[in-house]
């Protein structure tokens, strides 16, 4: 009995290991493209791998930057800011592909009956963001059917769906699986121009990446990671309005619109954007990250790390990976 005593006491006294701390960054403030992070936590799967992960409030700091520093492992990144850091040299590599294909398109009103192609769209007032990903996109489409490219801009940020629903700005770019989602819910409609239609190469538009230097020496704790928060985005993808509600749970309060959190969710499921047939959810397509480079390299959008435009097509070879993913 005393031996059986003093081996129960030295189990106790053993402390169990501690969960590998990590932080994630996101692009935005919380939405469903972040949904798998979110169920992955509630699920206790980030625990299950001995993980203790905190998901970062959003501030005026990119992902990108924060994860490229090091102050976040692993960061959720908007595809044309990953690929502009990256082409600068940011230390970050993309390790999963949150959205398979693009959300994004080009929105108008819906009893605009003066506008019926994209080269309607020269001479009349764009609601934009500020960036040169939108004034080479939108010149493009406008040219590919014909048009000169010409239009005015001002930049409004989020209000630019007021301004475009009030009629003060003539058309603008939304996320059709969120801002498209919405516009149904408050009952604007609207008809639209998706980019592929007009010369644009579908791409990746949300990526899960991690911080390059940091990726390389922790390898086995990238993958437990990356394989729980797949395993979240897959579960969002078979059950989405389970999926949605633990969302909205897990943020506290900072989902105000319960309905659109679902709408949205089923927008992704029904659209096929978290998972493409016969495929694993998140595997990255060497083809997008390519051709969606080489147009943003065509219009002189990527700049090296002296911040000059690239001279000669970047190889994308080293960016991204799908090594830590469960196959």
């Amino acid at each position: 009995m005393k031996h059986l005593l003093t081996a129960l006491a030295l189990i106790v006294a053993v402390p169990a290991q501690a969960a590998e701390k990590l932080t994630v960054a996101l692009d935005w403030t919380p939405n469903t493209n972040h949904v798998g992070l979110y169920v992955a936590q509630a699920k206790g799967w980030f625990n299950d791998a001995g993980l203790d992960v905190e998901i970062l409030p959003y501030t005026d700091t990119s992902s990108g930057t924060l994860v490229a520093t090091g102050v976040a492992q692993f960061g959720i990144l908007s595809a044309v800011g990953f690929h502009s850091q990256r082409s600068m040299g940011a230390d970050m590599t993309a390790v999963m592909a949150v959205v398979q294909h693009e959300t994004g398109r080009l929105v108008f009103n819906g009893d605009r009956e003066d506008i019926k192609r994209p080269a309607d769209l020269d001479g009349l007032t764009y609601a934009g963001f500020g960036s040169a990903w939108e004034n080479a996109l939108i010149s493009s489409i406008i040219r590919h059917d014909g048009g000169e490219g010409s239009f005015d801009t001002v930049t409004l940020g989020t209000s630019a769906y007021e301004a475009l629903a009030n009629g003060s700005v003539d058309f603008t770019l939304e996320v059709s699986t969120w801002e498209g989602v919405n516009s149904v819910l408050l009952n604007r409609p609207q008809r639209w121009f998706n980019y592929s239609d007009y010369g644009v190469p579908d791409q990746h538009t949300t990526f899960l990446g991690g911080n390059s230097t940091w990726l390389a020496k922790n390898g086995e704790t990238a993958s437990a990671f990356v394989e729980a928060a797949q395993r979240g985005y897959a579960f969002a993808a078979d059950n989405p309005a389970e999926a949605a509600d633990i969302l909205v749970s897990e943020t506290a309060g900072m989902l105000s619109n319960p309905e659109l959190v679902h709408a949205s969710m089923a927008a992704l499921v029904e659209g096929g954007y978290l998972r493409d047939p016969g495929e694993p959810v998140g595997l990255i397509d060497p083809e997008l990250i390519t051709g969606i480079t080489g147009f943003l390299f065509e219009a002189g959008i990527l700049r090296d790390a002296n911040g000059d435009v690239h001279k000669e097509m970047p190889d994308v070879a080293g960016w991204y990976t799908n090594q830590y993913l469960a196959q």
